[in-house]
């Protein structure tokens, strides 16, 4: 079988673009001319000049002449823009005339080339308005009118690469995971509910499904070798208070930092002081996940009131990047003396004497 020269087999084409585009300037030169009467008296051919003006990097000037340009325009007034310098490349340039005040706007149609042997070359409209209409018009007053000269100047044309907008397929919208607000729903409501966990007195239904799949210690004591005796499907949760073990219930079904807003009729605990124990019961429970957010909540919470405590607390429950915030904050000399004269600071030398030693290693170094 013969191959097609060119590749074919049914590939994707190649895709490519390019614009041609055009580097302009542009700008505009508004001259007034006062006491038009008396500028009539100068004859044919000749003109007054505006001050000269810079666009596209050329300097310019317009010529007004009164009577017209040549004998046959004698009845208009002509009006030219004029290159007031030598050039040595040709300019391309596009300008209009016009008068202020006239809302008409017409585009720049009428184009004009330096070549590239002229120097002090001049474009215009050698009929630009008849001095009749002119003076009937509503343009003369006080006997004075301006006009405005708008010049755009093309300096090079250059090439460029563009990106081709590719069609995609039509979509469909697909809505983020909401699979946390069904399980927390399932909280809320109890549906389901298959075991009863008691807690400083106050009772939760929850599903030993979902605890067993979200934490190996929950599994192992609802359907292991530590499965609670018949007690009518009652787990007593002993250590714990009510109010951590409903955060700790929270994150189980939402994966989310439990909020800290408390509910009419609970004990109130700081936001600092449940994450510690919320820590506590993440690391029995071996949820690591809620165990860092515990650790990322209390980094906020370090000063001299609490840092010793955070220290030993993290310490106790190897809470390395804690503990490294923790020995950032006292590597301060004020910080360190502060909490120094803590109470929690006698806890730590207690309850953690090898983070005393490193606390000394520190100071030494």
């Amino acid at each position: 079988m013969s191959s097609t020269a060119g590749g074919g087999g049914g590939g994707e084409p190649s895709r490519s673009a390019s614009a041609i585009l055009a580097d302009t300037a542009s700008g505009y030169h508004i001259l007034r001319i006062d006491a038009y009467s008396r500028t009539k008296a100068t004859p044919t051919g000749e003109y007054l000049k505006s001050l000269p003006f810079a666009v596209g990097g050329h300097r310019w000037c317009i010529l007004y002449y009164p009577n017209g340009y040549k004998p046959e325009y004698k009845n208009c007034i002509s009006l030219y823009l004029h290159l007031e310098e030598s050039v040595t490349k040709a300019i391309k340039a596009q300008f209009k005339f016009r008068f202020v005040g006239d809302v008409t706007k017409q585009d720049l149609t009428l184009n004009a080339e330096v070549c590239s042997y002229s120097s002090h070359g001049c474009w215009g409209n050698p009929d630009f308005f008849k001095k009749e209409e002119l003076e009937k018009s509503k343009h003369l007053r006080d006997d004075s009118f301006a006009v405005r000269c708008d010049v755009v100047i093309t300096n090079e044309f250059r090439t460029v690469q563009e990106t081709l907008e590719v069609t995609t397929p039509a979509s469909v919208s697909v809505p983020p995971p909401d699979l946390h607000k069904h399980l927390g729903d399932l909280l809320q409501t109890e549906k389901g509910a298959d075991v009863v966990f008691d807690v400083a007195g106050q009772t939760f239904a929850a599903h030993r499904c979902v605890l067993a799949a979200r934490s190996p210690v929950f599994s192992a004591e609802l359907f292991g070798v530590m499965k609670e005796s018949d007690t009518g499907g009652v787990v007593r949760i002993d250590d714990m208070e009510a109010q951590v073990f409903k955060a700790l219930l929270y994150f189980v079904y939402t994966d989310l930092f439990p909020e800290m807003a408390s509910e009419e009729g609970e004990g109130d605990l700081d936001e600092d002081v449940l994450s510690q124990h919320l820590l506590v019961a993440a690391d029995r429970y071996n949820l690591e996940r809620l165990k860092l957010l515990c650790e990322k909540k209390l980094c906020e919470h370090i000063g001299v009131d609490t840092a010793a405590t955070i220290l030993a607390l993290a310490e106790q429950h190897h809470c390395h990047g804690l503990k490294k915030v923790c020995f950032d904050f006292l590597s301060s000399p004020a910080n360190l003396k502060a909490v120094v004269a803590s109470d929690g600071f006698k806890h730590l030398s207690r309850s953690c004497p090898s983070v005393m030693e490193e606390l000394i290693g520190m100071l030494a170094n």
